[in-house]
């Protein structure tokens, strides 16, 4: 069995230097099913959807665990090597295989056979490659069609090896989801599939002289499974309908896990899209074109159904934005007494906290300058689809180097007790960003409380009552669609304990006060002032 290539000491640096950044950046990395993952000496090639440029490679690499495999190949466009930046350094560094793209290269024939001859080689000696069968990342809600380089990879190599009938290698499929891939301190869930096994035996279908339509239908499997596990929309405007659907049905505090919730947001994605798939009344579509007459009429009826409620949610969503309250506030209304009282805590919370985060928030200061200059500077080279799924990228590299340039003048001013400072000023970058977490979201709560107050009675009223159909009619279609009746009781039997309302004192201050993370109640949440529920444009 190949025993695969020894991981290089850049690779392992790099990987231990973006675990600690990805965690920095990101509030929680959850990775589920990383037992799938074929161990060291297992061909295999890794595969996932592209929504966030290099983030998505480094993520890859972070999750993929160093018990099953001791590296990850990885691939990258042309365009990045060569060049005297940072970026291109690390990627050259990690031992990463250059792709010719056509669009980069004016739409001209491009030679990848060299590139192809190398990936074979590595599989044949049991490592993993990573591909991304996109082709390139964009910043848009959809998963594009994927291209048939993968398919007929696993060809060329199965028929290489056709002598050695159990030469196996498979295709790992992963789903990467971004509550809001470019945010500060947003989550992200890391999804492995089971793998796909071939073998010159099993799959002679793969093997030269092959037909096309085997390359088809693999690549036609890969996508339905990467699919899968995350939010696959046609409009940014059904994700956050879809969302909104989740959160009513599993409501603020419910103890879910991310995976949970992205499952129950997809299951609501994809009802919602047989409203897209059969719009302007094409009663001819896919969805109703199969089944008796009444079969087809009660179908009919039931998308209608869904449409309305796609409506009435974007609608509703559309108040709560213009009034800048969340759902959780019309679901729990409260009396003005009570606003006023929390209000004051809050108040006094985030002053407080924003009191003791002085000291460290100097220290944060330039790193957060420097990645903003960069960021806005960025945005400004071309629209959002070509450059927003960037700028998580050019987040962690600034903030890397300029919290790297922090760090190491912190110890040179502080040169007789430079040893002391090397320990102290990590723990208080960290504490800080911990406390400031906790202020930003008491300042959120101060912010929403105060609008409340800007809203009148009678109007509150009228959204409650809204709120009260609406939510009946989710919880009909989360019925429907096999959803759980009884969500918090449900999710909190499966596991779900990694966010949501903490039950007894002791458990809320051990959680609140934990060194790990911070405890958030809410999957959508992020480091900014405001919540982050509305998405660009179309």
């Amino acid at each position: 069995m190949p025993e695969g290539t020894r991981t290089s000491w850049s690779y392992f640096l790099i990987r231990l230097l973006f675990k600690f950044v990805l965690k920095i950046f990101y509030g929680t990395i959850v990775v589920e099913n990383a037992d799938y993952v074929p161990k060291t000496g297992e061909p295999c090639i890794v595969c996932a959807n592209h929504s966030n440029s290099l983030t998505d490679a480094l993520l890859l690499v972070t999750a993929i665990p160093r018990w099953r495999r001791n590296m990850l190949r990885l691939t990258a466009k042309s365009t990045q090597f060569g060049r005297k930046t940072f970026t291109s350094w690390l990627i050259e560094s990690a031992g990463t295989v250059p792709i010719k793209r056509r669009k980069d290269f004016g739409d001209q024939v491009v030679d990848n056979t060299m590139v192809m001859g190398h990936l074979m080689d590595a599989l044949e000696l049991g490592d993993a490659v990573c591909l991304f069968p996109e082709g390139a990342s964009r910043f848009h809600p959809s998963i594009a069609p994927l291209k048939t380089g993968v398919a007929r990879l696993v060809s060329d190599v199965l028929s290489r090896n056709r002598d050695n009938p159990n030469f196996e290698m498979s295709i790992l499929n992963c789903s990467i989801t971004y509550m809001h891939r470019q945010h500060w301190r947003s989550d992200v869930l890391v999804t492995f599939h089971p793998p796909m096994k071939f073998t010159p035996k099993n799959n002679p279908e793969m093997l030269t002289p092959v037909d096309y339509s085997a390359i088809r239908m693999l690549t036609a499997r890969m996508h339905q499974q990467i699919s899968s596990g995350t939010l696959d929309s046609p409009s940014w405007d059904l994700v956050r309908t879809s969302k909104l659907a989740a959160r009513m049905y599993a409501p603020l505090g419910t103890r879910m896990s991310l995976g949970d919730f992205v499952r129950v947001t997809r299951t609501f994605l994809d009802a919602f899209k047989l409203t897209i798939m059969t719009a302007n009344g094409d009663a001819n579509g896919s969805a109703t074109n199969s089944g008796s007459e009444g079969e087809k009429t009660e179908m009919w009826v039931e998308i209608e159904e869904l449409r309305k409620l796609r409506q009435d949610l974007k609608a509703y969503q559309d108040t709560l934005s213009r009034w800048g309250v969340k759902d959780d506030r019309i679901r729990r209304p409260l009396s003005r007494f009570s606003i006023f009282r929390r209000i004051f805590i809050r108040l006094g919370w985030t002053l407080f906290l924003s009191f003791i985060s002085i000291a460290g928030f100097i220290l944060w200061s330039p790193i957060v300058i420097t990645t903003y200059v960069a960021v806005r500077n960025f945005k400004r080279t071309g629209p959002i689809w070509d450059t927003w799924d960037e700028i998580a990228q050019y987040k962690l590299v600034y903030g890397l180097i300029s919290g790297v340039c922090v760090y190491f003048f912190s110890m040179l001013a502080t040169l007789p007790v430079a040893p002391i400072t090397a320990v102290v000023v990590p723990v208080i970058m960290w504490m800080t960003l911990r406390w400031m977490e906790d202020a930003v979201s008491a300042f959120r709560a101060v912010a929403a409380l105060a609008r409340l107050l800007l809203v009148r009675n009678r109007t509150l009223a009228e959204i409650a009552a809204l709120r009260k159909d609406l939510f009946e009619r989710v919880m009909k279609l989360a019925k429907r669609l096999g959803l759980p009746e009884d969500p918090e009781t449900y999710f909190l039997e499966s596991g779900g304990r990694e966010k949501g309302r903490v039950r007894g004192r002791w458990e809320s201050r051990a959680k609140y006060f934990s060194i790990r993370r911070r405890r958030k109640r809410d999957w959508n949440e992020t480091l900014r002032l405001y919540d982050q529920v509305d998405y660009p444009e179309e």
